[in-house]
């Protein structure tokens, strides 16, 4: 099965602009098949592999004149110096698209991009398909958020629970050991199934620290590579503060609610649907879709979410640059007059915001207070 992947437009159209192009995002998420299907004459290498990773890194420039019109390198990062004679190759060839790299741990590739293709690459993430991607049509939101949005699960019918045990332990641990030393990887899996537990909640390095047997030190360091490697992001709190003292702590939240609901030892849809963490898996699957968006556009996050002083809270805050949107998030398929208390509090003080509220029916609706969308329809806050 073959996904309508969105971002391909913004990566067609970055290789017309630069002549290197960098496409980062989590293993499994689609990067190689998405690259070969829109670059079908670049020669393909993938330095996983242990033979091409040695010529690269013992003869570099040899490595590239195999490739005299470019090449596809995969998983760019395992050879950080090839960047520096990529960057001599390109500005002398002035040609653009000449090379397209991916890579799935953002934190060796940044720091190499910033040293040495800074101007010669532009840099696009790819994350886990969208519900629109999946073209997902079934009403039932918890068979999708256990499936989770890896194409593989999808596309071969993969047993979600069989997946996910896999791609810790072959991906999460795996890149995580290749960064830092890991000695106890049980208290790693532990400290991984903590995380899962506390989304949507504010990160607190020291009380994970304690439950784990690690330090907060620790915590913070293994976030983030967690961070760089997208299987989790801290969604930051907005810092305008309409005169009250707001939280400073960010939130907790997994790239995949498959791979949360895996951690979380849940092994069905129909556990994850009455399970205590529905509604957090729920505000989850609308965070990671909102980030999706913005990706799949070739642009950096923009999302918050505030809340201040006396527990007020808004799920998700939309920085538009004039005006800052507000999104409340229910797991519910019924709505009640409750669910938009925080949008009318919102409304007082900025008025000239556009208000939504997520929730988890089928029903679209304009109300006074907030335009009403179902689940499946997350996109259309940005419409």
């Amino acid at each position: 099965m073959m996904f309508n992947r969105l971002l391909k437009e913004r990566l067609a159209y970055a290789a017309k602009k630069f002549p290197v192009v960098t496409l980062t995002g989590p293993r499994q998420s689609g990067k190689t098949t998405l690259v070969k299907l829109l670059f079908p004459d670049k020669p393909y290498v993938n330095l996983e592999d242990v033979d091409h990773r040695f010529f690269a890194k013992d003869d570099p420039r040899s490595f590239l004149k195999n490739f005299p019109y470019g090449a596809i390198i995969d998983e760019a990062q395992h050879v950080p110096d090839l960047f520096s004679y990529i960057q001599t190759r390109v500005d002398q060839n002035q040609v653009m698209g000449e090379f397209i790299l991916t890579g799935s741990q953002n934190i060796l590739l940044s720091e190499k991009i910033s040293q040495t293709l800074a101007g010669r690459t532009a840099v696009l993430q790819l994350l886990p398909c969208t519900t629109n991607e999946l073209n997902w049509n079934e009403e039932d939101p918890y068979h999708l958020f256990f499936k989770g949005f890896y194409p593989a699960v999808h596309d071969r019918d993969i047993d979600p629970a069989i997946y996910y045990r896999s791609y810790v332990n072959t991906y999460v641990e795996k890149d995580v050991r290749s960064i830092i030393n890991v000695k106890d990887l049980s208290k790693f899996h532990l400290f991984l199934q903590l995380c899962a537990g506390r989304i949507g909640q504010l990160f607190n390095a020291s009380a994970i620290g304690s439950e784990c047997g690690i330090n907060h030190v620790t915590v913070k360091s293994w976030v983030s590579i967690l961070e760089a490697s997208y299987v989790l992001f801290l969604l930051r709190p907005h810092h305008q503060n309409f005169n009250k003292r707001l939280t400073k702590q960010p939130k907790l939240y997994f790239y995949d609610t498959g791979l949360a609901a895996y951690l979380l030892g849940i092994e069905s849809s129909e556990i994850l649907s009455r399970h205590f963490v529905r509604g957090p898996i729920f505000e989850n699957y609308v965070a990671s879709e909102l980030i999706k968006h913005r990706f799949n556009q070739g642009m950096e996050s923009n999302i918050y979410f505030w809340r201040d002083h006396h527990g007020r809270e808004i799920d998700f805050i939309i920085d538009k640059g004039s005006r800052l949107d507000a999104i409340e998030v229910k797991s519910s398929a019924t709505l009640t007059k409750s669910f938009f208390e925080g949008l009318n509090y919102w409304n007082s003080l900025s008025p000239d915001s556009n208000k939504y509220l997520i929730y988890g029916g089928e029903m679209q609706q304009d109300r006074s207070q907030a335009k009403v969308l179902p689940w499946k329809t997350v996109h259309q806050v940005f419409d």
